[in-house]
């Protein structure tokens, strides 16, 4: 079964664990089943690929893996570090998720 994670695809994180701690990134797919994210420049390897219809010439590529999302959080504009989130119900009976630290609202649609 799949859980519900706060963080969702397009959102700025920083990595707090592993070899690659430090970097930022923009969050390309949140795999729910597997508890893993997709960072855009974090954690890239070099896969030797192939010739196949797709990429006829073959040769070396560098893709993304996937890390787990208890080593990434959000990182907030207005703190600019890595925060925790939480969910506030507007007015209007909107959910919508804030920065813990600061109490800015992440999603401003």
């Amino acid at each position: 079964m799949a859980v519900k994670y706060k963080l969702k695809k397009d959102d700025e994180v920083i990595v707090i664990a592993g070899k690659n701690k430090g970097k930022t990134g923009k969050v390309l797919k949140v795999d729910r089943k597997k508890g893993k994210v997709i960072v855009e420049n974090v954690n890239v390897v070099k896969r030797h690929m192939k010739p196949n219809p797709l990429s006829p010439d073959g040769g070396i590529i560098e893709k993304e893996m996937p890390i787990d999302i208890s080593n990434v959080m959000f990182l907030c504009k207005k703190c600019d570090k890595g925060v925790r989130l939480g969910y506030k119900f507007l007015d209007s009976g909107k959910k919508q998720r804030f920065c813990k630290s600061c109490g800015e609202l992440v999603d401003k649609d």
